[in-house]
């Protein structure tokens, strides 16, 4: 069975980042696969000190705040898939300390190679450029663990919580949902 693991960045449980999510995991569920949840604002994961003694106790970070559970799907997983509200033009803090324990793997010599990944963001700004850092911060990221982006959904210009519904994001997530299986071989 394939197993994708869902990191969402919302500290809002209903915000729009959160219907992408919901839309993206209604259709991997629909069509057999496993999906592994994990809501990074509520998570309490704390930011990398950079301590470097990743995986010296077998998990990935010597502290256990919560990050090694979420290690440990993503190194048993197919896929993993992002989604995440625009903060300031980069992810929400708590996210941020999920991304920045991603270190673990290149200081312990390990990397996401044959993982898919994809992206779906969506933020106030009306310009498209507000996704930059967002963007940058996941492509390079993802590139340098050698894991393969299949594809993103950015959606602009939503503003109050289930915005985002009045859009066509619900079909393009659920469309990047069967994308991202197809690609799983």
């Amino acid at each position: 069975m394939k197993k994708i693991v869902l990191l969402t960045a919302s500290p809002r449980a209903k915000g729009n980042s959160s219907a992408m999510a919901a839309a993206f995991a209604e259709e991997i569920g629909q069509n057999g696969a496993e999906l592994v949840r994990f809501d990074t604002a509520f998570s309490g994961v704390k930011g990398c000190i950079a301590c470097d003694r990743c995986f010296e106790n077998g998990r990935a970070c010597c502290f256990d705040d919560g990050f090694n559970d979420i290690m440990d799907a993503i190194l048993s997983a197919d896929a993993i898939a992002f989604a995440s509200p625009v903060y300031w033009y980069t992810f929400p803090a708590g996210f941020k300390a999920v991304m920045d324990k991603f270190y673990s793997l290149c200081r312990a010599g390990k990397d996401l190679a044959g993982k898919k990944c994809v992206l779906m963001s969506c933020c106030e700004d009306d310009d498209m450029k507000a996704f930059e850092g967002v963007l940058f911060s996941y492509k390079e990221s993802m590139g340098l663990l050698r894991c393969e982006d299949v594809g993103q959904v950015l959606v602009k210009d939503v503003h109050r919580p289930g915005a985002v519904l009045e859009t066509d994001a619900p079909r393009r997530c659920r469309q990047l949902a069967r994308e991202l299986l197809a690609a799983i071989e």
